[in-house]
């Protein structure tokens, strides 16, 4: 396919390898000539500011050739189920807004290099995206989009391949606190004790006490049964472990204990494993760095997987941290408050930097759906969290996007707080699988 369009910019080739190539499968190339582009018999697109001709046009917005990150305003219109930004209205639009502009801005993130607004944790909130605000939040609209545009290109050239997208299902599991009671030393089993004691929780004490005298399983100990299922359902799951030090937000088992060091190894024998960045490290590269190096020297490997604890993000200095260190997935970009598509998208993308202008190497892979977030800040039980999960899975099914989900260990425990969302887990499992 050739498009015309006004100006080349890395804008307009990283929406254009994202809507066209990769989402569609079509072949294209970009052209800047109009008398080429009329002298073309094969098929075509014009992106630009008015139609020559009979052939499929998109009107575009100036947003894909600036080089500026400003405030935006546009009009929105319904469309297919969905709410699109930047409106056009005229005769000969392909579709009734600029599927282009709209999904640069969504999946570069660009509202979040304006708003200042932040949670207490420093991450920008669910709550103040285009996306929620217009009830668009669990709807990959950037697969919906790209499938409407395949459609009406298909429309004006039957022959034209467009590659029928295909589900992929991806666990994945934070290891924020591998163990509730075991290996946490000395001072901070006694600390547990004496709090468990001023608080009054006997239960917890008893519990403690038979789990360290090897009476009874530690209630976040739940990687035999990742393991059963992993080869249950065949799953290629990715474990995402902290290793920085002990701090308020960050208080898993330290890298030097033994037992820890064989967990790690295990997990690596069964599944992918990435860096778990703590929550002091946010923006600290020399702190991140010996993060890496001490799970790289643990799993004798390099590692190339991240994502944030706390989810705790900021862009784009989070990933330019990330592209320093050598790491070339991110699996961060979701909300801990509410489900759905953070980047309004279901599918890998590059990471546009847009304070620099440029597009990436650093690929991100968008999560739907997080169990803290259904049970903590939604008040779900297990029984309606699984309702939400099929919900958000038959929209990823429907585009034949990558549904990621996130749990971690000790909700796979079932013990306390989490009692029954084992139960909910398999039974997502069962209906992704069956």
């Amino acid at each position: 396919m050739l498009v015309l369009v006004p100006k080349v910019t890395g804008r307009v080739m990283f929406v254009f390898d994202l809507m066209l190539s990769q989402l569609l499968g079509i072949q294209y190339d970009l052209t800047l000539d109009a008398g080429q582009f009329k002298a073309f018999e094969g098929p075509k697109l014009n992106y630009g500011p008015q139609r020559l001709d009979d052939e499929p046009f998109v009107k575009a917005d100036e947003i894909l050739f600036e080089r500026h990150v400003h405030e935006q305003s546009f009009r929105t219109v319904a469309f297919e189920n969905t709410v699109a930004p930047y409106a056009v209205y005229g005769q000969g639009n392909l579709l009734p807004f600029d599927v282009f502009a709209a999904s640069f801005f969504l999946v570069s993130r660009y509202e979040e290099y304006l708003s200042q607004v932040r949670d207490q944790y420093g991450r920008f909130q669910a709550e103040s995206t285009w996306m929620f605000e217009n009830g668009m939040l669990q709807k990959p609209l950037v697969n919906i989009w790209a499938l409407a545009l395949g459609n009406k290109l298909k429309a004006f050239y039957p022959d034209l391949a467009v590659r029928q997208p295909k589900f992929t299902f991806v666990p994945t599991y934070d290891v924020d606190a591998a163990w509730a009671y075991k290996c946490k030393g000395l001072y901070r089993t006694v600390g547990g004790f004496l709090k468990d004691l001023t608080s009054g929780d006997m239960e917890r004490i008893r519990e403690r006490h038979q789990v360290l005298r090897g009476k009874r399983k530690d209630p976040f100990d739940s990687f035999d049964f990742q393991f059963a299922l992993q080869k249950e359902f065949k799953l290629k799951p990715i474990y995402f472990i902290l290793c920085g030090e002990y701090d308020t937000n960050d208080k898993n088992i330290s890298i030097r204990k033994e037992a820890f060091r064989s967990l790690i190894k295990t997990l690596g024998d069964y599944a992918d494993v990435g860096i778990h960045p703590s929550f002091s490290s946010y923006l600290d590269i020399d702190k991140l760095r010996k993060e890496i190096d001490s799970l790289s020297e643990v799993l004798h490997r390099p590692l190339t997987k991240s994502r944030q604890h706390f989810l705790r993000m900021n862009l784009p200095r989070s990933y330019q941290k990330l592209i320093e260190l050598d790491i070339s997935d991110d699996y961060t970009m979701g909300f801990a408050s509410q489900a759905g598509f953070r980047a309004g998208i279901a599918d890998t993308f590059r990471f546009y930097d847009l304070e620099n202008d440029m597009v990436t190497n650093l690929r991100v892979h968008p999560f739907a759906l997080m169990d803290g977030t259904m049970r903590d800040y939604l008040n779900l039980d297990a029984e309606v969290s699984l309702d939400l999960a099929k919900h958000l899975v038959d929209e990823v099914k429907a585009v034949g996007g990558t549904f990621i989900y996130l749990t971690h260990n000790e909700t796979l425990g079932g013990e306390q707080r989490w009692v029954g969302w084992p139960e909910m887990y398999r039974n997502l499992l069962e209906y992704v699988y069956c």
